[in-house]
């Protein structure tokens, strides 16, 4: 497919043809550039506290990962499905994922690819990752609990030949009556993985040790005879109180389960009714005939009185105090309360002077939700194990929202006289802010070839600290990823910008030079010491021109204001023109980039803006149909006039053209108008959404011609101007000042590619316009909504409105964009629909080269007003979807990214090194201490089975596990 669309990029034609069928054409080559923000529809969480991840997995296929410095990446697996269940093999770089129909995927960080996946013949109901090895439990509906390893040398994940049955239980006393799911797996600690707690959906638990191939320990409703409730956990609490068991309830339904202490001696178990259970599992169950007291063995927290109470899905546990971490922490429920109450996550503070019969709970806070409830984590403090205090919590809602709280400040919530302080939740620090505030309108612009802005820029970004905004004294916890180091080089110019505009008026700007975007800084709505009617409307346009380091920013209320990308600070002068008027304030400001001239010739909202070939001039599109032209220089409006006929149809593109720049090499029809004394230098061209084209005189502002393009047309969406046939010496010889800028809706100049001009040259032919001798004119390229219109500028110019090539789309389009060659010659045109299709084609002729769609590449659909905050740097095409925001690369071998060296890496290799060779010390310790075999040799004794078979697991297993 890449070499098929290059052949015909490069040739320029030969495709399927405008408006055909799609059946043929080639799939667009693209890839994700990068990737930032929370992913809506979001299931599960995990956490690697070596490197210092975060992945989530999605309901729709996806995982994405967190780290420090800016750095995020995205996974898609081939299928779009929920995963149920996500756990990291820490600090390999290497990612565990089960997905609801029970396929389970390796994912490699370091290369950011699927490695290995296998497919499960029965539903996987739960799943545990042995810490510190490359093996994993895995329980099935039956009943079975089997156990699998990673081998790091074939890729590919092996069942090993030892299983924990129904059966099996039953030859070792555990009188379990008929096969039901496995809903819990939790590894015990500090036993290296050899016991591993079993919960079972009717109510068992049991602790089964895998060295000696039988139960530890087994509990279930059958042996309760409760002997108190812990008081506290409700939110009305009442006196101590005896809640005694129906005897008859024999079997009650496991909904969620973790260890409630270090050692692993109690477990919390949640259960469909709302109880939540405290186990303790030291001592030996009565079902095997030795145990006598078991009421001492459990206590039950209530966090409702009603009778009906929601189910406690979640279970999370943390040790409250470094110093002494047997003594009570904190309970983290979700579920438990009664049905209909406020979806709150709940977090219940335990103490214990002197084990379960001494429980009480000292506070309970609940924390509010913003959205849907789909999964918390907790985040320890260092990689360190025996560091086990929390340093904070993440919670993940739907739509993708990830809030997270200090842990210090959920540690020290006291209770006041009437409430329990509530901890303040942050919202996860975003790249690219996307709804709060809103993004309006965007733009990607590059200023390769232009050293001295760069230079400008580098300086400036150089300066930056860039660090995610956290209020208070807590440190982020989340350092995982290695930047690339392209990146790091402090002497790397600036060779893009990524502009945000935004609902509340500011407009942010990045270095997106680089796959990891760094924010620059911020240009502020307000001046300072002056007030400004509109200055905080939202940002409806934006312009650059990379000449003189200016922006200009249109809003809502027609106000247009000025930067120049020159740092200063202390005073200077801010000018506001508004018509024949003009007001000058004197400033004091700090350092950074600031307004200094601002514009009012209309209240409508601005539409469009365009920058002259200078800089000097800007001309702006208006909401009721209205071009106004702009003199920063001389600090005047030049002329505002109505370009719709009285129709007031919005003004959806402006463009400035310079007739007497393009006609030393055009053809006959141009140096026709260049000559004449009826047409100006240089024009402004105006496209209405009614599709009227209106050329207007850019120093007088006379109309000169105004044009319905085509009466049946839908709405017209944007217009480029193409250069048409320049050669590298044609473009060399015109002056700097003659350069184009570029603008935010990408209606800059463009020069086609020689290669592809015999295409122009056979529709002109076929049109019946001007004879062509020699030269060839400039070509306006319009896009609507269901056609694509190619029209001879010269011949519009001078008032007629027949095209060169009309080619008709199949489904409606909402944004487009020019994709030039590495000779920065126009050669393609991507056309992106309301079906969420990409599509690129070829300039002039219009064929159908290749296409994709947002839901192949990053799983989007399309949504109203998309085209809105698109935007396109020479195929770099960046999105916002909801809280999401991507750039995606068309064409690898046109790669400005520099991918896949300039990535930065999800798997940090020295960090990896480093604390192996800390964890091969600590094993080594330990080993002298308790020469034990650990989980191999407890796997190994476990499987009762032929001498070869043991000493070929036992070598397999010898280099890969601690």
């Amino acid at each position: 497919a890449k070499r098929f669309l290059l052949k015909k990029l490069h040739q320029g034609g030969g495709g399927e043809k405008g408006g055909g069928a799609a059946g043929d054409v080639a799939q667009l080559d693209a890839q994700i550039a990068l990737h930032y923000g929370v992913p809506y529809a979001a299931s599960v969480m995990a956490f690697d506290p070596v490197q210092r991840l975060l992945a989530v997995g999605t309901l729709d296929g996806r995982i994405k990962i967190f780290g420090g410095d800016n750095i995020e990446g995205i996974l898609i697996s081939p299928k779009s499905m929920p995963y149920k269940y996500l756990q990291f093999i820490q600090n390999q770089g290497l990612l565990i994922a089960v997905s609801n129909e029970n396929e389970i995927q390796v994912w490699n960080l370091e290369f950011r690819q699927l490695f290995h996946s296998s497919q499960w013949d029965t539903n996987i109901t739960a799943f545990s990752v042995i810490e510190g090895t490359f093996l994993m439990y895995l329980g099935d509906e039956n009943g079975l609990l089997s156990v699998l390893k990673y081998d790091l040398y074939d890729g590919k994940l092996q069942k090993m030949p030892y299983n924990v049955s129904i059966h099996s239980l039953a030859a070792a006393g555990v009188p379990l009556l008929d096969t039901q799911p496995i809903v819990g797996i939790l590894p015990q600690p500090n036993t290296l993985g050899t016991r591993v707690l079993i919960a079972y959906e009717k109510g068992f638990l049991v602790l089964w040790d895998v060295s000696e191939d039988h139960a530890i320990a087994v509990r279930g409703y059958g042996d309760l005879h409760m002997k108190g409730q812990v008081t506290g956990a409700q939110t009305h609490a009442s006196e101590d109180q005896i809640d005694n068991v129906d005897e008859n309830e024999e079997e009650r339904e496991i909904c969620s389960l973790c260890w409630a202490s270090r050692g692993g001696s109690t477990v919390a178990v949640g259960y469909i009714t709302g109880d939540i259970l405290l186990w303790d599992m030291t001592a030996v169950s009565s079902r095997q005939g030795k145990q006598t007291d078991v009421s001492s063995n459990v206590v039950k927290l209530q966090l409702a009185s009603g009778s009906r109470r929601l189910p406690v899905i979640v279970l999370h546990w943390s040790a409250g105090s470094a110093k002494d971490t047997t003594k009570g922490g904190k309970l983290f429920v979700y579920g438990g309360d009664d049905m209909g109450s406020e979806e709150v996550l709940t977090v219940l503070s335990l103490e214990s002077s002197n084990g379960l019969e001494s429980v009480r709970c000292a506070s309970r806070v609940d924390l509010k939700l913003d959205g849907s409830f789909a999964d918390m984590i907790l985040i320890p403090d260092t990689g360190v194990p025996d560091k086990i205090r929390t340093s904070a919590l993440f919670i993940l809602t739907n739509p993708g929202q990830l809030n997270f709280y200090d842990g210090g400040a959920l540690f020290s919530a006291r209770k006041s006289e009437e409430e329990y302080a509530q901890p303040e939740a942050q919202k996860f620090p975003v790249v690219v802010p996307t709804i709060d505030p809103s993004i309006t309108v965007t733009d990607m612009y590059s200023l390769t070839g232009r050293e001295h802005p760069s230079i400008s820029l580098k300086k400036f970004c150089a300066r930056q600290i860039v660090a995610p905004p956290i209020s208070g004294n807590m440190k982020w916890p989340l350092t995982g990823g290695v930047p690339s180091e392209m990146s790091l080089k402090e002497d790397h110019a600036v060779e893009r910008i990524y502009v945000a505009g935004y609902q509340d008026g500011s407009v942010r700007i990045w270095d997106a030079t680089f796959p990891i975007l760094m924010p620059m800084f911020v240009l502020d709505a307000k001046v300072p010491d002056v007030i400004l009617d509109g200055a905080n409307a939202s940002v409806s346009s934006l312009a650059f021109c990379s000449l003189n380091m200016t922006f200009a920013v249109g809003t809502t209320s027609g106000l247009v204001r000025m930067y120049k990308l020159q740092e200063n600070s202390g005073d200077s002068s801010f000018h506001f023109v508004s018509g024949s008027k003009q007001e000058v304030h004197a400033v004091h400001h700090g350092r950074g980039f600031h307004c200094n001239i601002a514009f009012m010739a209309s209240n409508s909202p601005v539409r469009s803006l365009r920058f002259t070939s200078s800089g000097e001039a800007l001309a702006v599109g208006y909401q009721n149909g209205q071009v106004a032209m702009f003199d920063a220089s001389q600090l005047s409006v030049m002329f505002s006039v109505d370009c719709t006929s009285g129709t007031n149809s919005p003004v959806v593109s402006v463009s400035n053209y310079s007739i007497g720049a393009s006609a030393a090499k055009a053809g006959p029809p141009q140096k026709e108008i260049a000559t004449s004394a009826k047409f100006p230098t240089d024009v402004v061209l105006s496209l209405s959404k009614d599709a009227r084209l209106t050329v207007v005189d850019s120093t007088s502002g006379l109309i000169i011609n105004s044009l319905l393009l085509d009466e049946k047309q839908s709405s017209a969406l944007l217009m480029y101007v193409i250069i048409d046939g320049a050669s590298d010496e044609e473009q060399a010889q015109l002056p700097e000042d003659k350069l184009p800028c570029q603008s935010q809706t990408g209606k800059e100049e463009h020069v086609l590619d020689q290669k592809q001009v015999h295409g122009a040259e056979t529709n002109k032919k076929n049109a019946s316009l001007h004879p062509q001798s020699g030269g060839s004119d400039s070509l306006l390229l319009v896009c609507f909504e269901d056609v694509v219109l190619l029209f001879s500028l010269a011949s519009m110019i001078q008032g007629s409105n027949k095209h060169l090539h009309k080619t008709k789309l199949t489904k409606k389009c909402c944004w487009s964009a020019i994709f030039k060659n590495k000779d920065d010659k126009a050669c393609g045109l991507i056309l992106f629909y309301q079906t969420g299709i990409i599509e690129l084609r070829s300039l002039p002729s219009l064929d159908i080269l290749a296409e994709s769609s947002l839901m192949e590449l990053l799983r989007w659909s399309y949504k109203t007003g998309m085209g809105k905050t698109m935007s396109s740097s020479n195929g770099q095409i960046a999105l916002v979807n909801g809280s999401e925001f991507a750039i995606i690369s068309l064409i690898d071998s046109e790669n400005d990214f520099r991918i896949p060296e300039s990535l930065p890496c999800l798997h940090d290799k020295v960090l990896a090194a480093a604390a192996e060779a800390a964890m091969s010390i600590s094993i080594d310790q330990k080993g002298k201490q308790n020469p034990a075999a650990g989980v191999i040799g407890g796997i190994i004794k476990g499987l009762k089975g032929k001498a070869d078979e043991n000493a070929n697991l036992r070598k397999s297993f010898n280099s890969q596990t601690p």
